[in-house]
């Protein structure tokens, strides 16, 4: 995985939920990190202003974990530079 993707994703996330940087991992699930489906929409907007990417609305609904992120903004992000 990209270090830069992951740690922006990161950093997403924990501005978004108001949680500490170091309590989001790569590992971390949703459910772990207390996101709901509310949350979660929260996050794919930011993502998608801090990327330039448009989620999909079905593959946004199938994240659970910040590593299905990382993967999901890296293949948006490499489709569209090809």
């Amino acid at each position: 995985m990209d270090e830069t993707i992951t740690g922006r994703v990161l950093t997403v996330i924990a501005k978004t939920q108001h949680i500490s940087l170091e309590t989001v991992t790569s590992e971390s699930t949703f459910e772990e990190l207390k996101i709901d489906s509310l949350d979660g929409l929260q996050i794919v907007f930011a993502l998608e202003d801090e990327f330039d990417v448009n989620i999909p609305d079905d593959e946004a609904r199938n994240l659970t974990s910040v590593a299905q992120v990382v993967t999901g903004i890296t293949s948006l992000l490499a489709a569209k530079v090809s």
